[in-house]
C-alpha cells in the first residue's frame, strides 16, 4: 500500500487552486424509477478513450455542486470537476433524488432506501457505457463513497476514489458522534441505533433527535446500516485511491486507514490541512472550519487535484 503525504509535490504543473475555465458543459438527464435525474457532463477533451469520473455527492440533500441547504453553499464538487478539467479529465456529476433539478424524482422521503442511491449510480454508469466511454472511474464523497463501493461490486470500473469516506458502518459512526450527549439522552439514543441496526423501526425516538430518527427516514437508516464499507472495499480488484483530510470534522483518518487496510492494493493519501470539503483549514479552530462550509470562493486543494490526476492517468 502506497502512502502519499502532504510534502509530495512537483510532479505536475503547479495549480493555485480552483479557476473557472471556459469548457463547454452539457446538462443531461436519464430516466430512473420514479422520474428523471439531472447532471452535468464536463468534457474538456471529447474523446471516449480518455478517463471520465462519475462524481457521487455525500449524504442528505446535497446537489451536484456539493451544496446542501442545511450546511451552506461551498461548491466543493463544482470546483473539483472544474479543477480536474484543467488537466483534461472529464467528469459527470448529478443531483440526487429530491434535490436540485432531480427534486421531482422523490415523491416522499419515506420511499427512499439506501439501495436506491446505488441503483441510480448504476443508471449513470450505464449511460456512460452506452455513450461509448471506455475508462470509467467513480469518485464518491462521504456517503457517496459507500455508494461507489457498492456500485463497484457489479460494474467493471477502471478505478475508484473514496473521498472522505467512512471506514465503518454508519451505526458505529453515529455512536461515536453521539457519544457526547448527556448520559440519559445518550442511553436512549443508543437504544434507537441498536434497534435500527437490528432492522427494527423505533416507535418513540427521543424528541431532541427527532430530525435524525424521524419515522420517514428510518427505513433508509435500516438499509444503510446493513453495509460495511471495509468489507465492500476488500472485494474490489480495480485500482483504488483513498483520500482523507486530517481536519475533517465528520470522517477520521482512522476510517481511511480501515479502508486501506481492508484492501492491500489500495493507495492511501492523507492531507494534513484538508477538511471534509477538500479545502485547507489553517488551524484547528472549529469556527474556522465551519465557516468554510459557507464559503464558495475558497478553492479545493490543488494537492488533491494533482494526486487524483496522477491516479486517473
Amino acid at each position: 500500500m502506497n502512502k502519499f503525504l502532504f510534502s509530495f509535490w512537483a510532479l505536475l504543473l503547479c495549480t493555485t487552486g480552483h479557476t473557472q475555465i471556459n469548457i463547454p458543459s452539457d446538462t443531461i438527464s436519464i430516466a430512473v424509477y420514479g422520474g428523471r435525474l439531472y447532471g452535468t457532463l464536463l468534457q474538456p477533451n471529447p474523446s471516449k478513450d480518455r478517463p471520465i469520473v462519475l462524481i457521487i455527492a455525500g449524504s442528505g440533500p446535497t446537489d451536484r455542486n456539493g451544496n446542501n441547504p442545511l450546511s451552506g453553499k461551498n461548491n466543493c464538487l463544482l470546483q473539483l470537476a472544474d479543477s480536474l478539467a484543467q488537466y483534461g479529465i472529464a467528469t459527470l456529476r448529478y443531483d440526487k433524488r429530491g434535490i436540485g433539478e432531480s427534486v421531482q424524482s422523490l415523491a416522499k422521503e419515506e420511499n427512499l432506501v439506501f439501495e436506491q442511491n446505488t441503483a441510480d449510480a448504476r443508471c449513470w454508469l450505464q449511460y456512460l457505457t452506452e455513450n461509448g466511454f471506455r475508462k470509467i472511474y467513480v469518485a464518491g464523497h462521504s456517503e457517496g463513497s459507500l455508494v461507489a463501493l457498492q456500485v463497484a461490486q457489479g460494474f467493471p470500473l477502471s478505478g475508484l476514489i473514496s473521498l472522505a469516506g467512512a471506514g465503518r458502518s454508519i451505526q458505529d459512526v453515529l455512536r461515536e458522534q453521539l457519544s457526547t450527549l448527556p448520559e440519559s439522552l445518550k442511553e436512549n439514543t443508543y437504544r434507537c441505533v441498536d434497534s435500527l441496526s437490528a432492522g427494527k423501526r423505533v416507535n418513540n425516538p427521543p424528541l431532541a433527535l427527532l430530525s435524525l430518527f424521524r419515522p420517514s427516514v428510518q427505513d433508509y437508516l435500516i438499509s444503510w446500516m446493513k453495509l460495511d464499507p471495509a468489507k465492500l472495499v476488500a472485494k474490489l480488484n480495480c485500482p483504488i485511491l483513498i483520500v482523507q483530510g486530517e481536519r475533517d470534522l465528520q470522517v477520521s483518518v482512522a476510517d481511511a486507514n480501515r479502508l486501506a487496510q481492508a484492501n492491500p492494493k489500495a493507495e492511501l493519501f492523507i492531507l494534513p490541512t484538508m477538511n471534509h470539503l477538500f479545502k485547507s483549514v489553517a488551524s484547528d479552530q472549529l469556527a474556522e472550519n465551519l465557516n468554510i462550509y459557507k464559503d464558495p470562493t475558497l478553492p479545493v486543494m490543488s494537492e488533491l487535484i494533482q494526486r487524483m490526476t496522477i491516479f486517473l492517468r
